[in-house]
């Protein structure tokens, strides 16, 4: 099916069709997997790094003699790289630091009548685990955008794992944002070992990073069952929405949609516009590259979850923007900034001709780890939150005590939970008999 084939007009269709055009790819993990990590998962609780070594020989044909990488191994890896290649990787890690680092939470402190003193203290989650996935090609952006807020948080204990044979790309990303302690294995069984803990591999509190249907399983699966253990998100297949106007240069446009649907065979890409001349253009542009690509096959596929879409004007795109709900979302348009404010559901916006979704991929600043599948309306994308938690803390003096006594007395009896109440009597009665001696 040719692309051209997927131009809506979105005045000329019903509201049922809107609904149905609007569905992302379907998303399901069969019973098989769901069974399968479940296996594996068991497996790494009951025999730990025995199994961690049987299923890096099954599943990723390497046979390892340990599974944590030496120190010196990863040192070499910092002079097999390509001088380009550090330049670039050390210029992309300065911008995400700088923009991660202004994510800092400011304390409070303050009273919120006199004698009654609350705060709000930040601090690092202690252990986390992050996964890289391996694949043809090292995912270097995603040590960059897993690492640095970890490091910013001060995290005390960051590991680190992709399935072997891990590149010397990634080990030399990982170096670069301190990470010490990188570990060779992969899949369902990777998030296993960071889950239950071996006696090689730590056990931690949250684990990050994207990965294959056995890997989103076994995240799904670890946080149903475990307690005190956390993850990032379920990342779904890649999304992209762009809304152009006639003055938009179509060839960025058409090669801005490819760089979203290339990533898999389930992504989606949108395109809104009100101008049809444009849209043909675009998708002209989009036959023409498909033909010449490395990954024809997964664009092929892709490309038939994709949508071009005629609207009345930019508004009633921006409509359709919030009720998808994107995980990246391009403004081609004028004056691009001055539509901003109306954007409410969205993972991250690019703004004018010269802000591609590439860059936010890997080197602008900002973190590519974010909400697929219309979660962006209720989640944000990876921050340096989701690397700490926020601790309360209330001190009253006895003055600041009596102001609050009546209103806790009266809400807890209306609530009829007496201990509360009595928590607060027997105090009160201390202080006005004289004889307290706190």
């Amino acid at each position: 099916m040719q692309p051209l084939n997927n131009i809506y007009t979105w005045s000329d269709i019903s509201n049922k069709k809107k609904h149905l055009l609007l569905l992302r790819p379907m998303l399901h993990t069969n019973q098989e997997v769901q069974k399968t990590v479940k296996n594996i998962l068991n497996n790494i609780k009951y025999f730990g790094d025995t199994s961690l070594y049987k299923y890096t020989f099954l599943l990723d044909k390497q046979k390892i003699k340990k599974v944590q990488i030496d120190t010196k191994k990863i040192q070499t890896s910092i002079n097999a790289i390509k001088p380009d290649l550090k330049k670039s990787i050390l210029l992309a890690k300065s911008n995400i630091e700088k923009f991660h680092i202004e994510q800092k939470c400011q304390d409070i402190d303050i009273e919120t009548q006199k004698g009654i003193r609350c705060q709000k203290i930040t601090t690092p989650i202690d252990s986390i685990g992050l996964y890289i996935p391996g694949g043809d090609t090292p995912l270097i952006s995603t040590v960059l955008m897993l690492s640095i807020p970890a490091y910013i948080a001060k995290c005390k204990n960051v590991y680190l794992c992709s399935p072997p044979p891990i590149s010397k790309e990634v080990l030399y990303s990982a170096y670069v944002c301190g990470i010490k302690n990188i570990f060779q294995m992969g899949g369902a069984q990777a998030i296993g070992a960071f889950a239950f803990g071996t006696k090689q591999v730590p056990k931690v509190n949250k684990i990050f990073g994207p990965g294959n249907s056995y890997v989103t399983e076994a995240k799904r699966q670890v946080r149903n069952s475990i307690p005190n253990l956390e993850i990032d998100m379920l990342a779904g297949p890649s999304e992209l929405m762009i809304i152009a106007d006639e003055f938009a240069n179509s060839d960025f446009v058409a090669l801005d949609l490819l760089s979203q649907a290339e990533h898999g065979p389930d992504s989606q890409v949108i395109l809104l516009s009100y101008s049809l001349v444009f849209v043909k253009n675009v998708i002209r542009k989009i036959n023409q590259e498909i033909k010449k690509s490395l990954r024809k096959k997964i664009l092929n596929r892709s490309i038939q979850n994709s949508r071009f879409i005629i609207v009345k004007n930019i508004d009633e795109a921006i409509n359709i923007s919030n009720l998808y709900a994107p995980e990246h979302l391009i403004l081609n348009i004028l004056n691009p900034r001055s539509f901003l404010a109306k954007i409410k559901n969205a993972g991250s916006v690019f703004l004018g001709p010269w802000s591609p979704e590439s860059v936010g991929d890997y080197s602008s600043g900002t973190n590519h780890v974010l909400p697929t599948y219309g979660s962006a309306i209720v989640n944000s994308g990876l921050g340096l939150s989701d690397f700490q938690k926020c601790i309360t803390v209330q001190e009253l003096t006895p003055s600041g005590f009596l102001k609050i006594y009546n209103s806790v007395t009266v809400l807890s009896s209306y609530e009829k939970l007496e201990a509360h109440k009595n928590a607060m009597k027997c105090r009160f009665q201390s202080l006005t008999s004289g004889k307290n001696n706190v």
